[in-house]
Parts: C-alpha cells; structure tokens; sequence
C-alpha cells in the first residue's frame, strides 16, 4: 500500500476521527499494528488555528508513523491555504474531508454535503492539490442520500484532479450511522480508477476486514469505530489477513498498562480538566469492549464517570487492576 511516495507498513488503517483520533490515540493505534492514522478534522477557517482546541489536533513532532492530517471545509482557496499550514506545520499527507455527516460541518456546506455539488468538489480539489507538495487523499461517503449514490462519479473527478488515495464509508450522508454499512458502490468505485482505494465502514473484526478486502477489491481497510476501545484490532486484523489464523486476544496485563497510559496521555496533551473530561468515553469503551464480560466492568465504568480529577482517575484505574488481577 503506497499513498505517494510513502510506503505504509500495512493496508489496515485508523480513519479520522473528530474527538476520538488525538495524538494518545493515533500513537497507540499505530503502535498496535495500524498502517497509518489520520489525524482529527481540522477547520480551514485560520481564526480557529491557534486555538487550544486546534492546537492540539494538528500533528506533532514525536507522532508516530506517517504524519496525516485531515482538513474540512467548502471554499477552495482557504482549503488550500489550511493545506499549506498543515504542510507546514508537519503534515506529510492532506487528506481531505468530504464524508462528516455531522449537522454542524454540513450546515456550513462542509463534509459530505458536498457530495451534492461535483463542481465545487473539482475545485475544492484541484485548489488543495495544487497547492501543497506532498500527496493528497479524500475521504468521502457513497452520495449524499440512497437515492443520490454518486461516489464513482466523485471517484473519478477526483483521481483527476490528482488525488493519490480514496477512502469510502459506505453509508450515505442521509444514513448516518444507522443500518449497516453497503460495499457495492466501493466495488464500483474500485473498478473504475486507478488509484488506491481503502474501504471503511462496519470493519469491526479480523473476519470482517477480509470479507470487505475480497468483496470491493479494495487496496486497504479503514477502521473507524471498531478500534474505539479496541486500538488492538490492528495487529489482529494485520495477522489474520497474512496467516488466516485469529490472534489471541490481549492479556488483562496488557490491557491494564494500555489503558494506564493513554489515560496519563489524554491528561499530559490536554490538560487535567479537558483530558479528564476525555478520558471518560475512552474508558467507558474499554470497559465496553475486551472488558465487558469482567466482573464489576459496568459498575467501574459509572463510577469513573463521575470521578472529578485526573489524580482521581488514575487511582481508580489501578484499584480496578489490581482486584481484577486477584479475581
């Protein structure tokens, strides 16, 4: 799997995230066996760039991997300028945006919402491209609505306009996230350009991930989701694809010094009162997740909801592991 020049370790990707794919989050999916990450969405609109918020979105100097930052927004000329920032600032790929289905981003005409208007898709697109020197992704959804699938038309416009990877959720916008996600358009897609095209939606398991590899015939998958509380389903999906054969799962041991660390992570990048706030819905999808079956998971995950400080947090954490340890 190759997105320009860059060589990716392997074809099992972090998708962007808005609130979820932070700096903790992207290096421990990496670390886990993810090919690449793509950062949170960041806004072409400069009088937000030197907010707290997009500060700590943007790429850093100690990220792991593959440096790629995800922009959004509608008017071409300061996509462009978002794009030379992001360069800039340390991006080695710009992906761009045009799959969100979050009112917020489409009320503004951003996201998927211009799904609706190809003309200012090639714009949007050719602006970008021609204004940075590292390669250019896009991430988009199948259409706008069930009955308005143009994402081989996209495709297409896009892989003109130079666009070096395709990402495809294959729900529509009006879908949200309901249903279950549809692979077909990504088949089309795939058959008709050449670039490299990486399949999202649903990929929740090894099995999964090889089911939508083989349907679409897709260069890549993209995990969204499926890795929230699970950042090990890359090095489980990484070593089905390659032995056909099921991972063992990760030890409590493990899961405990992962869990430690991101929760110091989230506090140390974003401050006690934001990464407490953070860590919240991380912990909870760990409890969710490998540890749902674990006595008193439910109960811990309340409780912690309701702790108030980042010291409080961590001492909790560690009381949970060691009465797991003995139980």
């Amino acid at each position: 799997m190759r997105i320009g020049s860059y060589q990716l370790s392997n074809n099992v990707l972090l998708a962007p995230m808005a609130g979820v794919t932070d700096l903790p989050f992207r290096r421990l999916c990496v670390e886990l066996g993810a090919g690449m990450a793509v950062s949170e969405m960041l806004s072409s609109n400069p009088r937000v760039w030197n907010t707290e918020k997009s500060k700590a979105r943007m790429v850093h100097g100690d990220e792991p991997g593959i440096r790629s930052v995800q922009i959004a927004g509608s008017d071409p000329e300061l996509m462009a300028l978002a794009a030379q920032h992001n360069v800039a600032e340390g991006a080695q790929i710009i992906d761009i945006n045009m799959g969100c289905p979050a009112k917020k981003v489409n009320k503004k005409l951003a996201g998927s919402a211009l799904l609706q208007d190809p003309e200012l898709v090639t714009r949007i697109l050719h602006s970008v491209v021609a204004a940075v020197n590292v390669p250019v992704t896009l991430k988009i959804r199948t259409g706008w609505a069930p009955d308005h699938r143009n994402g081989v038309t996209i495709a297409k416009i896009a892989e003109q306009a130079g666009i070096q990877a395709l990402a495809v959720h294959g729900r529509t916008r009006a879908c949200m996230y309901k249903g279950n996600a549809e692979y077909d358009t990504i088949a089309a897609i795939k058959n008709a350009i050449s670039i490299p095209v990486i399949a999202n939606g649903d990929i929740t398991s090894p099995q999964k991930a090889r089911e939508v590899l083989e349907y679409t015939a897709a260069d890549a998958v993209m995990v969204g989701r499926g890795a929230q509380g699970n950042p090990w389903i890359f090095r489980e999906i990484v070593h089905y694809l390659k032995t056909g054969k099921q991972l063992a799962p990760p030890t409590g041991t493990e899961i405990a010094q992962v869990m430690n660390r991101h929760l110091r992570q989230l506090h140390e990048l974003h401050g006690e009162h934001r990464g407490m706030r953070i860590a919240r819905k991380h912990i909870s999808w760990y409890m969710q997740g490998n540890l749902q079956q674990a006595p008193g998971s439910e109960e811990f995950r309340r409780s912690f909801n309701a702790l108030e400080s980042a010291e409080a947090q961590l001492a909790a954490l560690e009381e949970y592991f060691v009465n797991f340890n003995e139980r």
